[in-house]
Formats: structure tokens, C-alpha cells, sequence
């Protein structure tokens, strides 16, 4: 596997060297060339060879990213994905998979992952999207911590909880971050590209193709909508993108 150096100015390599990674993939091959990959690139790592010992490492240590096969021996990326997302939903996860089906790729980001890869994959957009994913966790998007849609809705943002007539709700990082730029933007549409540029972090260039988006909106869609087929508050304008109503 080549190890182009992609994207990271000298200025940043101090601060990269401190970012943890852990890689759970079971062939030998890929997963000896991603820790290269990883430590050329100024990250330090650890890795897993089945889903059993992932999942454990994932649970017992802070990794400021996961990159999680699908196809594991043990245990599949999906469940791995789901226990590690029910203990901190923040924790950033992305997903590496031969299977592209579109069912496939919608159950890893439905369960939480914050962006897919596909195998066999590029190691220059590889890296960009790990970057793409630790700039946004690192810098996040503070844009107020109280979100109300109507009369029913309330959503706390530091504690990625609201409630709706009552009903507890709970959000993923990613998810609150796009309720929160749609919300900061809320008197005009937002594109899907926006989306990926300022809430994943994605640069304009990188021309990355990705349901990301499509899938994250339904999600929240069926958490904060009574109709999420007629959606009131989370609302698409055809050839302009999402707007957040709050009325």
C-alpha cells in the first residue's frame, strides 16, 4: 500500500501525533497497511484482528476514531457499531466494507457510523475523510444549546437529548450537529453540500459521493417529526436543500 502524505500541513503534525486510532480488520494485509498508512501519517494506533477483541478495545480505551470492518470473525461491524454507539454516542466511527449495497450502507450510518468506505479504497480519500471526521470532532459547532420546533418539541443540545409531547429523545453527535447548523441557518435553505462541508468537515474539492446526508435527515426525521412522510419542521426545497423550520 503506497502512503502518499495527504492534506497536513507541518504545523499540525504535533497535534496528530496525539490522535488515537483504532483499526478493527481482520485481513492481515489491509489492516499491517492502514497502521502504516496510520503512523506515516503521524497517528498513533492500535488494532484488533476479530470482532471480540475490537469490540473490547473499543469499550476500554478512548480512541479519538474507529475504523470498523464490517466482516469480522466473532462479531460483525454492525453490533460492534451499536454497543459502542449505546455507550458513547459521540465517539467518531467509520466503517470499512466490501458490501455497497445500498441496505448495507444505510444499516452502518442508521446505527451511528459518521461515514462509509468501500473496499478496495483510495488511501488519498481514505485519509481526507479520517480528517474530515476528527476536524469535526474536534471542533464541533457551538451554536446555543436549547433547539424548540412548535409547541412540543424541545432539544437540549450539550446533552444530546430533547423530548417531544413528552416523549424522551435521544441524538447522535452527528445529528445534533445538523439540527444545529440548520437551526443556525434557519431563515434559508441548507444544500447537501453544505451539509458535508461544514457539519462533516469535508472539503469543497473532495468530491466525494455519499448518502450520508439522505439518510442522517431520515433519521432525524422519524425522531422529530409527528409525520416524518410529511415532514413540518425538517423540510426538503427541491433543488435547494433542507430548512429547519421552528414554527
Amino acid at each position: 500500500m503506497n502512503t502518499p502524505r495527504v492534506g497536513i500541513p507541518d504545523d499540525q503534525l504535533n497535534m496528530q501525533q496525539k490522535i488515537r486510532i483504532l483499526v478493527v480488520e481482520d485481513e492481515a494485509a489491509i489492516r499491517d497497511g492502514l497502521v502504516d498508512l496510520l503512523v506515516f501519517h503521524g497517528y498513533e494506533t492500535d488494532c484488533a484482528a476479530d470482532g471480540n477483541s475490537g469490540l473490547d478495545k473499543a469499550m476500554s480505551g478512548r480512541f479519538d476514531l474507529i475504523l470498523l470492518d464490517v466482516m469480522l470473525p466473532g462479531m460483525n461491524g454492525f453490533d460492534i457499531c451499536n454497543q459502542v454507539r449505546t455507550q458513547d454516542p459521540e465517539q467518531p466511527i467509520i466503517m470499512l466494507t466490501a458490501k455497497t449495497s445500498d441496505e448495507d450502507i444505510i444499516q452502518g450510518l442508521s446505527l451511528g457510523a459518521d461515514d462509509y468506505v468501500a473496499k478496495p479504497f483510495s488511501v488519498t480519500q481514505l485519509i481526507l475523510r479520517i480528517q474530515a471526521v476528527l476536524r469535526r470532532a474536534r471542533i464541533g459547532i457551538e451554536m446555543g444549546n436549547q433547539i424548540r420546533l412548535g409547541d412540543d418539541i424541545a432539544v437540549d443540545t450539550r446533552n444530546l437529548q430533547g423530548t417531544r409531547a413528552g416523549e424522551s429523545l435521544a441524538f447522535t453527535r452527528r445529528e445534533m450537529d445538523i439540527l444545529q447548523y440548520l437551526n443556525a441557518n434557519s431563515e434559508r435553505a441548507v444544500s447537501r453540500e453544505e451539509l458535508l462541508t461544514r457539519v462533516w468537515g469535508y472539503a469543497r474539492d473532495m468530491n466525494i459521493e455519499t448518502r450520508t446526508v439522505d439518510i442522517h435527515i431520515a433519521k432525524l426525521r422519524r425522531k422529530i417529526e409527528p409525520e416524518p412522510a410529511q415532514p413540518r419542521y425538517l423540510v426538503t426545497l427541491r433543488g435547494a436543500g433542507y430548512r429547519l423550520l421552528t414554527e
